[in-house]
């Protein structure tokens, strides 16, 4: 993947309101490269190996509470049980944006991600079998006839 995603990644994030920071990380992170901070999303340009790995860990600031955004430092799971895991959510907040710039799946949906399930998700997505879309029209970001345009981008 291009460095070219990784422009355009970083300018609608910024467009939609989430804050980017290139810094030097140097401790493990959950994917190499990036840490989500209060609410704001640390990159490593030297260690990132993915750029759409940034619209993915976006993806799960996009959809936190404002709580959420005060206090979660690291791998997001870590502040959550299993039954309010909102990954599914994120991965379809993701498939959105991903159409939203005209990128291909593969962009966000590489085969190092998704513990080997990156290749079902793109069939499932690009058929319009939407896992995590309730949670969105929950969240008031779509409606179940627009997607995968938003209506926002960002859970108020």
């Amino acid at each position: 993947m291009t460095s070219n995603y990784q422009a355009q990644i970083l300018t609608f994030l910024d467009e939609i309101g989430i804050h980017t920071i290139s810094s030097s990380l140097e401790e493990e992170t959950f994917l190499p490269g990036l840490k989500i901070d209060s609410g704001k999303l640390y990159y490593d340009p030297e260690k990132l190996k993915y750029p759409g790995d940034l619209l993915h860990e976006a993806g799960h600031i996009a959809l936190m509470t404002a709580e959420e955004k005060e206090t979660i430092i690291g791998n997001v799971k870590n502040y959550r049980s299993p039954s309010q895991d909102d990954e599914m959510g994120v991965m379809c907040w993701t498939y959105a944006a991903l159409i939203h710039l005209g990128l291909p799946p593969e962009v966000v949906f590489h085969p190092d991600g998704y513990k080997g399930d990156s290749q079902m998700l793109i069939h499932e997505y690009t058929n319009g079998q939407y896992r995590g879309l309730p949670l969105l029209v929950w969240m008031d970001l779509t409606d179940y006839e627009s997607f995968p345009k938003m209506k926002k981008w960002i859970r108020s």
